[in-house]
């Protein structure tokens, strides 16, 4: 019984290290996996099943398949989509290398509404929904069974009643703790409910490392939200733990809106197995505002690696300044080197995380990179006014993004998200005040903090670091 077993890990450590050499997204996770699983079988083959890898099986199929039933649907208002796309000689080298990234365009003609903590989220998001006449698409990666989460569902419910189509997806795993009851609440109100579904197909059964980290509210098909709220009282700053909870959000008016429903259509037909109908599809112009947004859904799924190219590409454009505000900083080494060269070419380098402790290993590991970034000009803060949970940058003068992209392997690599990209001077002056206020309530990390450090705290961070291709 012992051999076979012996011999059962040895030889599937062998076919595990063989499917990590051809998968694997970097050569230093690829050298990890094989020497583990060569070396120390029993221990590596159940962890790289869990954890080990980067591709999503399965997706890249059923969005193919979604893609092409929402093809047909789009098809007669194709015209009126191209009259929101801005000239291509009016874009410049990033707007122009995103939209490839992206592989669809920026559009013209919307309306942004900058939406700061939670209060002003949630009620731009239940006034949406209390003006929602057709239907409603929400998609989130927590959703707690509290006030909030109850706020939610009964508006939700409300709008049920009039006779409105809702759909409601959520992360199994980021709402583990949600419970039966609240689902079934919402069901029996005749409101469509289904959970992502990471684990479906049978290569997926025991890879839990996966998540939709996606927020999304659609309404109409004509408003749009996304941003780094979760459904929680916590984002509401009522958590004992956390206090202030300070994120973003954005509020979208206007032809991108379709990009949006685009994703969370993606997304339910993975989910859901069937195309929600009777959506609408032809894009609606702001009588207000025109600004230029390109949404840019990144996941397991893509071919390329979209979220750390576009942070990469917005890091190597900058001229006058790059201000990332991120809750987690494990960059990879691409990242690293960017971030080094900005600074050496004398660009206003900021990064904003967390004062307070939400990860341990990830808050370890970022202490890693502090030191050998910070010698090229780069400036790291920590935010002390409660926890720092927005995922916000500001390229130089014109170049914003919002979304719910982290600086960090889990949302470059493993994570399903979604960033919105907005190239409008008023609107990175917004995204600038914000910043300035809030580097105000943050401290400037110095060599002299990280020297006082103990050797068996920076022995903690170096065994941290160790963790981050699945952090």
């Amino acid at each position: 019984m012992l051999l076979t077993l012996f011999l059962f890990f040895h030889i599937f450590g062998l076919i595990s290290a063989f499917n990590a050499l051809m998968t694997a997204r970097t050569s230093q996770g690829a050298t990890a996996w094989v020497i583990s699983l060569i070396t120390v079988p029993y221990i590596a083959v159940p962890l790289y099943w869990f954890f080990g890898r980067s591709k999503f099986n399965g997706y890249t199929a059923a969005r193919k398949e979604a893609e092409e039933l929402v093809a047909k649907k789009l098809q007669n208002i194709v015209t009126q989509t191209e009259k929101y796309m801005p000239e291509e000689s009016s874009l410049g080298i990033f707007e122009k290398t995103v939209q490839r990234l992206a592989k669809r365009p920026y559009l013209q003609a919307n309306a942004l509404e900058l939406l700061i903590d939670g209060e002003n989220t949630f009620q731009s998001i239940l006034a949406g929904i209390d003006e929602a006449k057709k239907y409603i698409l929400l998609e989130f990666y927590i959703v707690r069974d509290d006030k909030l989460g109850h706020q939610i569902q009964q508006a939700l419910i409300n709008k049920a009643k009039q006779g409105l189509k809702i759909y409601f997806l959520y992360d199994e795993i980021g709402s583990y703790k949600l419970s039966q009851n609240y689902l079934d609440t919402m069901r029996q109100a005749g409101i469509a409910v289904y959970d992502f579904h990471t684990q479906k197909g049978i290569r997926n059964r025991f890879q839990i490392n996966f998540r939709n980290h996606r927020k999304i509210v659609v309404v109409d098909g004509t408003v749009a939200w996304i941003g780094g709220h979760n459904i929680g009282d916590e984002y509401l700053s009522k958590s004992k733990r956390f206090g202030h909870w300070r994120d973003t959000h954005i509020k979208i008016t206007g032809p991108s809106v379709i990009a949006v429903q685009k994703t969370f259509i993606e997304d339910w037909f993975w989910a859901a197995e069937y195309l929600i109908e009777h959506l609408v599809w032809e894009p609606t112009a702001s009588e207000k505002e025109n600004k230029k947004v390109l949404i840019l859904p990144s996941s397991p799924a893509d071919t390329i690696e979209t979220a750390s190219l576009m942070f990469l590409q917005a890091i190597n454009s900058a001229k006058k300044r790059i201000w990332i505000s991120s809750p987690y900083f494990v960059p990879d080494k691409a990242i690293t080197k960017a971030l080094q060269l900005a600074g050496l070419r004398g660009v206003d380098v900021r990064i904003l995380i967390p004062q307070k402790v939400d990860h341990i290993l990830v808050y370890l590991a970022a202490f890693t990179y502090f030191e050998s970034i910070r010698v090229t000009g780069v400036k790291f803060f920590r935010y002390r006014d409660g926890f720092l949970h927005q995922k916000v940058m500001l390229i130089d003068d014109a170049h914003a993004t919002v979304g719910t992209t982290n600086l960090d392997n889990r949302s470059f690599r493993l994570n399903f998200e979604i960033t919105a990209l907005i190239t409008d001077e008023s609107f990175a002056k917004e995204i600038k005040k914000m910043f300035d206020n809030d580097f105000k309530k943050a401290v400037i990390i110095t060599t002299a903090e990280l020297e006082q450090k103990s050797f068996f705290f920076k022995l903690a961070t170096r065994l941290a670091r160790l963790t981050s291709p699945v952090l």
